[in-house]
C-alpha cells in the first residue's frame, strides 16, 4: 500500500503536466536593492544548469514581470530565460492594487508580444500574487509580513490576467496563485482555489517555530503541510514554490541553520521526494550578493559558483516509499486555521524578490522592532484602501518603506527586528486587575503636525511612530444598525454614526514597567504613500478601554463591558497626531479599546504604518 506521502503525490502528478520541472527562485534585485540585469539573471540561470553534482534545474520562479526601478517594463529576466532555455514559473505582483497588477499585465503582455513563442513556449505557470493571503492573515499580522490582499481581490486579478492572455501565444497557460500551505488550508480561501489553475504551495518546516521544529523533524512537518494543501486542492496540481532550510542565521526553536542541516534537508525533501515528482522550485540558489543575509538560504555562496556549499547528488538517498512520520495533518490544518502554527513563511515581512523594486521586499522594520502591517480584512473585503487608492510607491516596488531592512533573499518572508521580535500575548481569560496607580490618564492633546516625531505625551513617550510602538492586531466594526452581525476582522478603521471600531493590541511581557501611550495618527492625505481615508462631518471621537478583548465574533450586542472611558478629541483634523492617553503598561496583556464616533463624524482609513503612518498605535517608553 502506498503511504500517505505518495497517494498526495501521485494525486498531485497525474494532474501536472507531463514534464516535471525543477529550479529555484530569483529575486529581481541584488541585497543592496540594485536592480538585476540581463546578464546577472542569465549568469544565475546557467550556474543553476551546470551545478556540480546536481542536473536538470533550468526553471526559474520570478516574483515580478517588471523590471526593477521601472514601472511597467518587462523584466530582463525573459531575455536571459530564452538565451539560456530557462522555463519560468512567471510571477505577477498581487499587493500593489488594481494599478500595479494593470502594471504587471502591461509589461507581460509587452514581453509576449517582443518574444512571442520564444518567450511563451517556455512558461510554466503564470502565478498572481505571492503569499498575499497569508500576509492578511493574523500569523502574518502577528509577524509584520506587509501588505497582502484578500481572496476576493486576488480571484478578480486571477481573471483579469486570463482574459490578458486570451488571444496571445500565452493562451491556455495555467494561471494560479503562491501563497503559504497555512493560508490554502484555511477556508476562507477556497474561491482562490476554485479560481486557480494550479496551487503553489511555500512552507517552511525552519520557521514553524511553535512546533517541535529539529532537522530531524523537517521531513514530516514538510510533507504534513504538502498533504493539507493537496487534500483542500479540490484535485488540482500543488506545486511546490518554496522550500528550504537556512546555511545560517539565528535558531528558530529548536530548527538550527547549518551546512549539514540544509544539505539533509536537502535529501530528505528534495531528493527523496520532491525532485522529478512535483513541479519544485528550491529556495534558493544564492541569496548574499552583495551581502549575505540572516538567515540565508543560498546552496552557493559569493562569488557565484557551479561548486555548492554541500552535496547536491542526491548519491545514497532512498526513494521508494518512505513513511511520512506520525505528525498529524488533521492538527496541522486546526493549528493553521486558528493561526496558531506559525509554518509557510512567518518571519516578520521582508519579502525579498517578490516584486519589481528593491528586492520586491512588503514591509520595512520599524524603529526598535515593532514594525506594524495591514489588517486582515473582512471575508468578501476587495480594497486595502478607500477607494481602492494605488500609490505610487505601490506601482513600483510594492511597500518598499524608506528605512527598512533589506536582506537579500529573493523569496522568503524572513525575520528581521532589529532587536528580539515580540511573539502573540496570549489573551487574558479575566479582565486584568490594573491598580489605580498605574491606569493610563487621559491626555487629549493635539501635538503636532505630521511627519514631525518631536511630540511627546506628558508621559514623555512621543506621539509620532519614532520609536518602539505597538499596533493593532485586530480590527473589529461593530454597526449598532445591524446589532447581532458579528463584526470580522477589517483592514480599516470605520468611525461613524453607526459603526464603532474596536482595536485589540497585544502587549509582550518585555514592555513591563515601562509607559504605553495611545495614540491616534490622521496625516494628510498626500503624504500617505500605502493608504488613503474618506473623512466627513464635525466632531470627533471617544475611546473606552473595554473589560475582556474582542474576537471576530464580537458584534454590538456582545461588546464587552467599559472598564475606563479615555474620553477623546472634540474635533479631528488632518495633520495631527492625538495623544488619548497615557500610563502603565498592560505588559502580558490582550487589551481592546473600542472608538466611538462624537457629532456627525465619520472616518473610514486603512490603518497602515507606511509614510506617512495612519490610525490607532501604542507607544512605548
Amino acid at each position: 500500500m502506498l503511504s500517505s506521502t505518495l497517494v498526495a503525490l501521485a494525486a498531485s502528478l497525474s494532474l501536472a503536466s507531463a514534464q516535471v520541472y525543477k529550479g529555484f527562485n530569483y529575486g529581481a534585485t541584488n541585497t543592496d536593492n540594485s536592480p538585476k540585469t540581463v546578464s546577472q539573471y542569465q549568469n544565475e540561470f546557467t550556474t543553476a544548469q551546470n551545478l556540480v553534482g546536481a542536473t536538470g534545474f533550468a526553471s526559474a520562479r520570478l516574483y515580478t514581470s517588471i523590471q526593477a526601478g521601472t514601472t511597467n517594463t518587462y523584466s530582463e529576466a525573459f531575455q536571459a530565460a530564452i538565451n539560456t532555455k530557462t522555463s519560468l514559473l512567471l510571477g505577477l505582483w498581487g499587493s500593489g492594487g488594481q494599478a500595479g497588477l494593470s502594471n504587471e499585465i502591461t509589461a507581460l503582455q509587452a514581453a509576449i508580444q517582443a518574444f512571442g513563442s520564444a518567450l511563451t513556449d517556455l512558461i510554466v505557470g503564470i502565478s498572481v500574487g505571492s503569499e498575499d493571503l497569508y500576509r492578511i492573515s493574523p500569523t502574518g499580522i502577528i509577524n509584520k509580513s506587509g501588505i497582502g490582499a484578500g481572496p476576493d481581490v486576488i480571484s478578480n486579478y486571477i481573471g483579469q490576467v486570463k482574459s490578458a492572455i486570451a488571444g496571445t501565444a500565452a493562451n491556455g497557460k495555467p494561471v494560479g496563485h503562491v501563497d503559504t500551505w497555512t493560508a490554502w488550508v484555511n477556508s476562507s480561501n477556497d474561491a482562490v482555489i476554485a479560481a486557480s489553475d494550479f496551487i503553489g504551495m511555500d512552507a517552511y518546516p525552519y520557521f514553524q517555530n511553535t512546533m517541535t521544529n529539529p532537522i530531524d523533524n523537517g521531513y514530516s512537518l514538510f510533507f504534513d503541510a504538502y498533504n493539507a494543501t493537496v487534500g483542500v486542492a479540490g484535485g488540482k496540481p500543488v506545486w511546490v514554490t518554496e522550500t528550504g532550510w537556512p546555511v545560517s542565521g539565528p535558531t528558530e526553536n529548536q530548527a538550527v541553520p547549518s551546512v549539514p542541516n540544509a544539505k539533509a534537508y536537502w535529501d530528505q525533501v528534495g531528493c527523496g521526494r520532491l525532485f522529478g515528482q512535483v513541479n519544485t522550485w528550491w529556495y534558493t540558489l544564492q541569496d548574499s550578493f552583495p551581502t549575505t543575509p540572516s538567515p540565508s538560504f543560498g546552496i552557493v555562496g559569493n562569488p557565484l559558483s557551479d561548486t555548492p556549499l554541500y552535496d547536491l547528488s542526491c548519491s545514497g538517498v532512498s526513494t521508494s516509499g518512505q513513511d511520512v512520520p506520525s505528525a498529524s495533518v488533521t492538527a496541522a490544518i486546526a493549528l493553521a486555521t486558528a493561526a496558531t502554527a506559525q509554518a509557510g513563511n512567518v518571519g516578520t515581512g521582508q519579502k525579498i524578490g517578490s516584486g519589481s523594486g528593491a528586492q520586491g521586499q512588503n514591509a520595512g522594520s520599524a524603529p526598535a522592532g515593532s514594525a506594524p502591517t495591514d489588517l486582515a480584512p473582512a471575508p468578501g473585503s476587495t480594497s486595502p484602501a478607500v477607494g481602492q487608492q494605488t500609490p505610487t510607491a505601490e506601482t513600483q516596488a510594492p511597500a518598499h518603506a524608506p528605512g527598512s531592512t533589506v536582506y537579500s533573499t529573493t523569496g522568503v518572508t524572513i525575520t528581521s527586528c532589529p532587536s528580539s521580535c515580540p511573539k502573540e500575548s496570549q489573551p487574558q481569560t479575566e479582565s486584568p486587575t490594573v491598580p489605580a496607580a498605574t491606569a493610563p490618564t487621559t491626555l487629549i492633546t493635539k501635538t503636532s503636525v505630521l511627519p514631525s516625531a518631536s511630540a511627546v505625551s506628558a508621559s514623555g513617550c512621543p506621539a509620532s511612530l519614532s520609536g518602539t510602538y505597538e499596533f493593532p492586531h485586530l480590527i473589529v466594526p461593530v454597526d449598532k444598525s445591524q446589532p447581532s452581525k458579528a463584526g470580522g476582522t477589517s483592514y480599516n478603521g470605520t468611525i461613524s454614526s453607526t459603526i464603532s471600531s474596536i482595536f485589540n493590541f497585544d502587549i509582550p511581557q518585555s514592555d513591563s514597567g515601562k509607559t504605553c501611550t495611545l495614540v491616534f495618527l490622521l496625516p494628510q492625505q498626500d503624504k500617505l504613500t500605502t493608504s488613503a481615508f474618506s473623512l466627513s462631518g464635525s466632531g470627533g471621537f471617544d475611546v473606552a478601554r473595554l473589560s475582556s478583548p474582542a474576537t471576530e465574533q464580537t458584534s454590538f450586542n456582545t461588546v464587552p463591558s467599559v472598564t475606563s472611558d479615555l474620553g477623546g478629541p472634540e474635533s479631528v483634523t488632518p495633520g495631527n497626531e492625538y495623544v488619548i492617553a497615557s500610563g502603565m503598561c498592560f505588559a502580558g496583556q490582550r487589551i481592546s479599546y473600542k472608538v466611538t464616533a462624537t457629532g456627525s463624524f465619520d472616518l473610514n482609513y486603512f490603518q497602515d504604518f507606511n509614510p506617512s503612518p495612519i490610525g490607532f498605535y501604542i507607544t512605548v517608553c
